[in-house]
């Protein structure tokens, strides 16, 4: 249950962004929740756009939580609002769903939320490890087993951990 009414991160506003911070960083992660309500969806778009500017690699998480939108077709379209100006697009196997329709992980399915500008597609897929794919190359990654006491921020740790290698080393997947 998401007690959000109002909360913090709903609450920032576009003169609270600390704009030299965003024109220093390597990558900027977001995901959709922002999007919901101003002023944060204003703050959101305007540190997209600062961040790209100064060359930062923009990292997309649907991050889907239907119970927060007003309905779902609001949900999906301010998903997809910005899906076009991310580098690197992280989705789960339910919101590959949700956004296409399909309950499919297949190649001709995922590939129908590629963008030219699209440099790599997540699709992860809990314990069964994840997919991802190039503009010319897709492959899949094993889960390593474990015994979870709770999959509460899995996704995050799982985009964190790739997000701070390419920080790192941007020509591991030749992203620039």
């Amino acid at each position: 249950m998401f007690y959000r009414h109002p909360s913090a991160d709903m609450l920032l506003a576009e003169s609270e962004l600390n704009l030299d911070l965003l024109r220093r960083a390597a990558i900027f992660h977001y995901g959709s929740i922002s999007l919901i309500s101003d002023p944060c969806r204003t703050a959101h778009l305007r540190a997209m756009e600062v961040a790209k500017e100064a060359g930062a690699l923009l990292s997309y998480d649907a991050n889907l939580r239907l119970p927060l939108w007003p309905s779902a077709e609001e949900a999906k379209s301010r998903i997809m609002s910005n899906w076009d100006q991310a580098d690197i697009i992280k989705i789960s196997g339910d919101e590959l769903e949700f956004l296409t329709g399909s309950d499919k992980v297949e190649t001709d399915v995922v590939m129908t939320l590629w963008h030219p500008q699209l440099k790599l597609l997540l699709v992860t897929l809990g314990s069964k490890g994840c997919k991802y794919y190039t503009k010319d190359f897709h492959g899949t990654v094993e889960a390593i087993k474990v015994h979870p006491v709770s999959t509460t921020g899995a996704g995050d740790a799982f985009v964190g951990g790739m997000l701070h290698r390419l920080a790192r080393d941007r020509s591991a997947l030749q992203l620039r």
